[in-house]
């Protein structure tokens, strides 16, 4: 069979058999995946590196500070698909809960995630001049509302192009989210080869469709980018 064939044959399983409605149910979830697993991390990842950054002396911080590294450690030290694995078929149903596959890969990739912001955080107020975090406690601010109004705006135009890197690293993992039964780009254009027996043409789309998302995540992190630098000289 040519490839034009074989397009063809892709046309008639995706429009005819309604293979778009899976395409585009698919993308919705790789998306939403994505982008909640993103938030939920820089949340995580943000108590984290707070915890990591702040002093020792008393004995809550260094408990905290032990769960944490036990936290970042399990989490970047497994992969991601044991991790669903985990979740959706130990931990959960030990707990006598039963969520949808979509609502656990949006909490395992936001668990996953917020082991790497941290690392990523923390490093990005470490890069903060210890002044500000001075100068904030001098004018008569608390640690913690110094960390937030002041150290970690400051931290996160820093470390702006990680945090995009690690939005494209959840885009490309959402691929394994197939592993619990949910619906992604992956399992919609499976679909599409499985029942036109012919897996070339829907898997160059799926690269396709991935590379586009890729290239316009940068698109925004570099206007992002473009919009801080704006801001700071307007500031000086």
């Amino acid at each position: 069979m040519n490839f034009e064939a074989k397009l063809n044959k892709f046309i008639e399983i995706l429009i005819d058999n309604n293979g778009y409605v899976k395409v585009i149910e698919g993308l919705e979830n790789t998306i939403k995946i994505a982008v909640l697993g993103l938030v939920i991390g820089i949340v995580i990842g943000t108590l984290i590196a707070t915890v990591r950054v702040i002093p020792k002396y008393k004995t809550l911080p260094k408990i905290l500070n032990g769960f944490c590294t036990f936290y970042v450690g399990f989490f970047r030290g497994t992969p991601m698909v044991v991790q669903l694995l985990l979740f959706y078929y130990v931990a959960l149903p030990l707990m006598g809960l039963h969520l949808p596959s979509v609502n656990v890969a949006i909490a395992v990739f936001g668990l996953n995630s917020g082991a790497y912001i941290s690392e990523i955080m923390r490093s990005g107020i470490q890069s903060v001049d210890y002044g500000q975090m001075e100068g904030g406690r001098s004018v008569g601010l608390s640690f913690s509302t110094t960390m937030l109004k002041i150290v970690i705006p400051q931290a996160v135009k820093n470390i702006l192009p990680t945090l995009g890197n690690e939005f494209i690293t959840l885009i490309k993992e959402t691929s394994v989210v197939s592993f619990v039964g949910a619906l992604d780009l992956y399992v919609a254009f499976n679909y599409i080869g499985t029942n036109s027996y012919e897996f070339m043409v829907p898997y160059l789309a799926m690269a396709v469709i991935y590379i586009v998302i890729v290239c316009l995540i940068t698109l925004l992190i570099k206007l992002m980018e473009r919009s801080l630098k704006k801001s700071d000289r307007r500031g000086e």
